[in-house]
């Protein structure tokens, strides 16, 4: 949620936030609004103080034994008025509202303009793509070649983009969130397993609701939806709270399954277990002073840089423009592995500053002495690794020419010591 005194008085920045976005949004219905509320709030004031007026009269008038009834009558209708008014506030409040939480974060100065993947600038390159002098397999053939993955009877008891994992590919699963919790505990990043279930108000807090909708599950007749993601539970946790200066940044390594629809999705994507709706995450997620949260962003990266150079897969980091970005995040630097059986690099971590565009839905602030003024906490996410859209980075980049899998050395010890995943 955006700053509304920012949004009243700066209206050029939130139109140049929406030119930067690409984004087509009903700007000036919602200052329309918000000045009709005011006018609204400031006459029923007025109504008040004269109902105020006409009671002090009464009250003197009736120890002068003079009639009162006209007065009555006046403050009747100044009440009917009032009245009246509240009901428009709560009419006008309810599509304010839905308006000022649909408002997107301001991009930082530093995002790259532009509208879709193709703008997003290239950072920097990790790592050269292996050249296999062999038949490259995507993980599709690699997985049923060697029996590492049921589509169909997955789709049988659940539907499309669901699946079993079979056999080593599941010790290679846990082992992925195994070195990630390690990798993050050595860093002194606290773990936590988080609800998977979220109200309505603390889910709608971490994001925009009307936009995740078509994303997210809901449980029928409960308040209660399934995690996209556990930085979702995790940015609602300290919801209505004030925390200590002292205690920041509060760093959670959150380990959880996420539930995705995925509306919308298309083409081979949507086959084997690259694009599915339910897979594991560790996530990295920072509470963060306003004037340490780029610093944090760039550690959170960092972090992910060093997990996927740890397991050898090439990766480049790129930075995403304008009409890519997140409609919470400020700032947002995604790393893409190389895919050998696409031959091109795709998301496996995103790594965002939201600043204090959550902690205002949420009510998170914090303060350095008990009796200063609270301000908002900055939040920041970013993947560590999303594990079956990684199974496929390990089983494409690490396949030799018999159809088997290396397992990358840094899993090793969390396989059992096993080598080579072959066909059983």
């Amino acid at each position: 949620m955006l700053n509304m005194d920012l949004v009243r008085n700066k209206p050029k920045i939130i139109q140049q936030m929406l030119k930067k976005r690409h984004l087509e949004y009903p700007f000036s219905t919602l200052l329309k609004l918000d000045k009709e509320r005011r006018n609204l709030v400031t006459d029923i004031q007025e109504l008040k103080h004269q109902r105020n007026v006409i009671s002090d009269e009464i009250a003197k008038m009736k120890t002068e034994n003079t009639d009162v009834s006209k007065k009555i009558r006046e403050t009747k209708e100044i009440s009917k008025r009032i009245a009246s008014g509240d009901e428009k506030i709560r009419d006008v409040d309810q599509h304010l509202h839905k308006l000022v939480n649909d408002l997107p974060n301001i991009p930082d100065e530093t995002v790259p303009n532009g509208i879709g993947e193709d703008d997003n600038v290239e950072l920097r390159q990790n790592g050269k793509p292996p050249t296999l002098n062999f038949k490259i397999l995507d993980h599709i053939d690699l997985a049923q070649n060697l029996g590492l993955v049921d589509l169909e009877r997955a789709s049988k008891v659940s539907g499309a983009r669901f699946y079993f994992l079979k056999g080593d590919l599941v010790r290679l699963n846990y082992a992925l969130i195994n070195f990630a919790l390690d990798f993050l505990d050595n860093r002194g990043w606290t773990i936590i397993q988080p609800p998977y279930l979220l109200k309505r108000e603390a889910i709608g807090g971490s994001i925009i609701l009307s936009d995740f909708e078509d994303v997210i599950y809901k449980i029928d007749d409960e308040d209660l939806y399934l995690i996209g993601t556990s930085e979702h539970a995790i940015a609602s946790m300290y919801m209505n709270e004030v925390l200590s200066g002292g205690e920041l940044p509060l760093r959670y390594a959150g380990i959880s399954p996420c539930f995705r629809k995925e509306v919308g999705a298309h083409g081979r994507d949507t086959k084997g277990i690259f694009r599915v709706h339910q897979f594991e995450k560790v996530e990295q997620f920072s509470f963060s002073r306003p004037d340490d949260s780029q610093n944090e962003l760039e550690l959170m990266i960092k972090n992910a840089e060093d997990f996927f150079n740890a397991l050898q897969i090439p990766y480049r980091i790129v930075s995403l423009c304008g009409g890519e970005l997140g409609k919470v995040s400020s700032k947002t630097y995604d790393l893409e592995a190389w895919f050998p059986g696409q031959q091109k690099y795709r998301e496996v971590v995103s790594c965002s500053n939201c600043t204090d565009y959550q902690a205002r839905g949420l009510l998170v602030k914090f303060r350095d002495k008990p009796h200063e003024q609270s301000e908002f906490v900055h939040t920041l996410n970013s993947t560590l690794v999303a594990t079956e859209r990684t199974l496929i980075t390990i089983m494409e980049n690490y396949q030799l020419k018999d159809g088997s899998i290396k397992v990358p050395k840094v899993l090793k010890k969390y396989t059992g010591n096993l080598e080579v995943i072959k066909a059983t």
